[in-house]
């Protein structure tokens, strides 16, 4: 709507101009965001990860990963799982990149279950720097995955994620998943054991020599 006309109609003119300049601006704002979030957008490349790639990959997961980000991760964020994951389907392993620069990542694998027909996907990590969160990227990734996996005969794809990461529900709800199954995830401190172990050892070989 333009100042003018706003200006024509309104009841209180000088109000009335004044208010459709603020949305002629804020009109102008959304718009010069829109465009930047669509240049950005364009100038990111989806690619196969390669060799070179682990360390920029790992050191990213470090920075979105993190105990205090999310305290029920019963995954570990290693080096050992993104190379095992890495050397087992390289194939299903991407990243965003930007002007040579990593942004996001995604993790798939296939798993294959005996006496049955169907070949199951497994998105097991997802990550965008925050910095390039919200213009899309998750979505690409998600679909770039999902697209390579039904080329490879994948009928059902799995993701798993934190009942209170709220975020992520809504993203994967968005791109198609329902019917959450609740599973429960318990630990147990071996090597605390251990130690209980050794001190009841101890303590029972000093009361024999007494």
């Amino acid at each position: 709507m333009s100042a003018q006309l706003l200006f024509r109609h309104g009841k209180n003119r000088r109000y009335s101009y004044a208010w459709g300049e603020k949305t002629l601006r804020q009109e102008r704002m959304n718009h010069s965001e829109e465009s930047r979030k669509t240049r950005k957008k364009l100038k990111i490349q989806i690619r196969e990860m390669e060799l070179d790639d682990l360390a920029a990959v790992f050191h990213m997961g470090e920075r979105l990963f993190t105990a205090r980000a999310s305290p029920n991760l019963y995954r570990t964020w290693d080096e050992y799982e993104l190379i095992e994951l890495f050397y087992a389907d390289s194939e299903l392993c991407f990243v965003a990149e930007e002007d040579d620069k990593i942004v996001g990542f995604a993790l798939g694998t296939t798993i294959e279950k005996e006496r049955s027909a169907w070949k199951y996907g497994h998105l097991v990590w997802l990550g965008i720097l925050p910095e390039h969160q919200r213009i899309g990227l998750g979505e690409r990734l998600f679909n770039h995955v999902k697209e390579v996996m039904a080329k490879r005969g994948v009928r059902m794809l799995v993701v798993d994620t934190e009942a209170d990461n709220l975020q992520a529900l809504r993203f994967f709800r968005k791109m198609g998943f329902g019917k959450p199954e609740e599973h429960i995830y318990l630990s147990l401190n071996l090597s605390g054991q251990k130690r209980t172990a050794t001190e009841k050892t101890h303590q029972d070989g000093t009361n024999g020599k007494e």
